[in-house]
């Protein structure tokens, strides 16, 4: 990339040079036309020569521009391509932490943003800028073989043209910045509002959601009206200081003619040279307010760029499945950033062939123990380990790769069952085959229009609940891993779909070490392990048969559901 961009800076020095040469003849061919004119016997060749040397240096600046454009779009493609590898890169490196405060939406714009800013400044850099930098050098360096005056005149101009350019891209900028916010929480908001539009239709809040960014786009406008007020004052101020200027250097081109110091045709060059360094300094503001419009467009894409990666997804690729597996947690301590301590000197060790189920209150830390088994986040002291390997001595991918996961929520792409049920392996048609069989799902799949190839739609929308837990479970045995954990599996379902993704997990759960996050006691029956959680610490860890008689939280819950039972049943006089 480095080489494209010294390539079309020679390109473009070169161009402006041949841009040049047309103005310096026309004084020449004008000067020798009146010549001839005098003489009686006229000789063209001299004539003939400079307009060809004039019609060869523009089509050679011609060529040339174009060329070196047609570079520059290349230029501008690679760095869109690459500013997005570096952006996705980046975020897919990200901690978890970083996405539990931000809204997906904004951070999409923000990437859009800052690509289409820096490669619009990267096309305005390689076609405007260097161009218009080099045009300005060359023509105030030939006035002054012209004249001294004349040039001092035009090198005062870029300092006031500069210094107000400045001033009023600075406070567009800021500007820019405020309205930027705006939008990215408008973009958020968009997009959170059409993944759950179910939501909204169902509360009929349309209105609401409509007048929300309808004021957010006011507010953009508001902001853009007051950068537009003091744009064009500012814009005022340029041209007017520069317009008085020229009018001076006009004054003395005319007066060094009429005394006969210059001749037609040099009055007709320094014309031309005076108007092209005009042209730069009529781009001057356009040049400062696209290096302004880059600057804040970019500031949260390189801000994202800043922040500290800690993962590496390209590490450790290749991952032997761990037998026997143990996992184990020693006096381990968790809080977010932004939290009270949510986790306190837990301990336990689970084994291959257990069913453990993570039983206790809302808030009492079942997910958080799961996402740190993850390694979603790190725990703050204390040690997490696999088969007596410590956390800290292993990557996240030896620790996921060994993991299957079933989510409470559907998490399906929007792309075919195959590919969803295949995701993070290679495809094989025939063992996706099997693993839909072995969910329970192959029953459903087989008479779909497109078999395995049929696409789900977003989120899976196009599925039931029950086929989309299905497939999901049919993934997880698909990945075949030493250890599963199941976040509610069959929480969100009817009876009838919870017997059938129950009997799908059933296929599932053999041999593994399968963890299980439950708040229905129907979940973990079949569960051989349950650890309670309670006031951020282990309360007991026993068999169901062991907790269910003894005093404490797991009792209390399991007699709420008891009791909710037995008052459903007297309703229908079944008890």
């Amino acid at each position: 990339m480095h080489r494209l961009m010294y390539l079309i800076m020679f390109l473009v020095l070169v161009g402006v040079a041949f841009d040049i040469v047309t103005p310096l003849l026309s004084g020449r061919i004008l000067d020798e036309v009146v010549k001839q004119a005098g003489n009686e016997n006229k000789v063209f060749n001299d004539l003939v020569v400079l307009l060809a040397i004039s019609f060869f240096s523009t089509s050679m600046y011609l060529i040339l521009r174009s060329i070196g454009q047609r570079l520059g779009d290349h230029l501008a493609g690679r760095m869109r391509k690459y500013l997005t590898e570096v952006f996705y890169h980046k975020a897919l490196t990200l901690p978890q932490s970083y996405y539990d405060s931000e809204v997906s939406g904004k951070i999409v714009n923000q990437l859009n943003r800052g690509i289409i800013s820096i490669q619009e400044f990267s096309n305005t850099l390689t076609n405007y800028i260097l161009p218009t930098f080099l045009q300005a050098i060359l023509v105030i360096g030939i006035l002054a073989y012209y004249n001294i005056a004349l040039a001092g005149l035009m090198i005062l101009i870029f300092p006031i043209y500069l210094t107000i350019s400045r001033i009023s891209t600075r406070r567009w900028g800021k500007r820019e910045e405020v309205k930027n916010k705006i939008e990215d929480r408008t973009r958020g908001r968009i997009q959170e509002a059409i993944a759950n539009i179910k939501l909204v239709k169902g509360f009929t809040n349309e209105k609401n959601e409509y007048e929300l960014v309808s004021n957010n786009l006011k507010d953009i406008n508001e902001v853009y009206r007051k950068q537009s007020n003091e744009f064009h004052i500012f814009d005022f101020l340029r041209e007017i200081s520069m317009n008085a200027i020229l009018f001076v250097t006009t004054i003395i081109i005319f007066t060094n003619a009429f005394q006969g110091f210059i001749t037609v045709g040099t009055v007709i060059i320094l014309i031309q040279l005076v108007e092209r360094a005009r042209q730069p300094l009529f781009g001057m503001s356009y040049i400062l307010g696209a290096i302004q419009q880059a600057e804040s467009g970019s500031k949260e894409f390189f801000e994202v760029l800043a922040l500290e990666s800690v993962e590496d997804f390209e590490a450790d690729q290749e991952v032997e499945k761990v037998s026997n597996p143990t996992i184990e947690f020693k006096n381990v301590a968790f809080k977010y950033d932004t939290s009270e301590s949510i986790l306190e000197d837990i301990s336990f060790k689970i084994h291959e062939g257990e069913m453990v189920a993570l039983v206790g209150p809302s808030g009492a830390g079942k997910s958080t123990i799961v996402n740190l088994i993850l390694r979603f986040y790190k725990n703050n002291s204390g040690e997490i380990s696999i088969n007596g390997k410590s956390y800290n001595e292993i990557t996240h991918n030896f620790i996921r790769k060994n993991i299957a996961l079933v989510f409470q929520e559907n998490e399906l792409f929007s792309s075919t069952i195959k590919e969803n049920v295949a995701y993070g392996s290679k495809v094989d048609d025939e063992k996706v085959i099997e693993a839909l069989k072995q969910a329970n799902a192959w029953d459903f799949v087989s008479k779909l229009s497109e078999g395995i190839n049929t696409e789900v739609g977003e989120r899976g929308v196009k599925l039931s609940g029950g086929q989309r837990q299905r497939v999901q479970i049919a993934r997880a045995i698909y990945k075949d891993a030493p250890i599963l954990i199941l976040d509610e599996a069959t929480s969100s379902l009817d009876a009838k779909s919870e017997s059938e993704v129950s009997e799908a997990i059933d296929n599932l759960v053999k041999n593994r070490l399968v963890i299980v996050i439950a708040h229905r006691f129907s979940t973990i029956q079949n569960a051989s392990k349950i650890i309670v959680l309670n006031d951020k610490k282990v309360e007991a860890i026993g068999t169901p048969q062991e907790l269910s008689t003894q005093p404490g939280i797991y009792s209390e819950l399991l007699q709420y559901q008891i009791e909710g039972n037995k008052k459903l049943l007297k309703k229908f006089d079944l008890y």
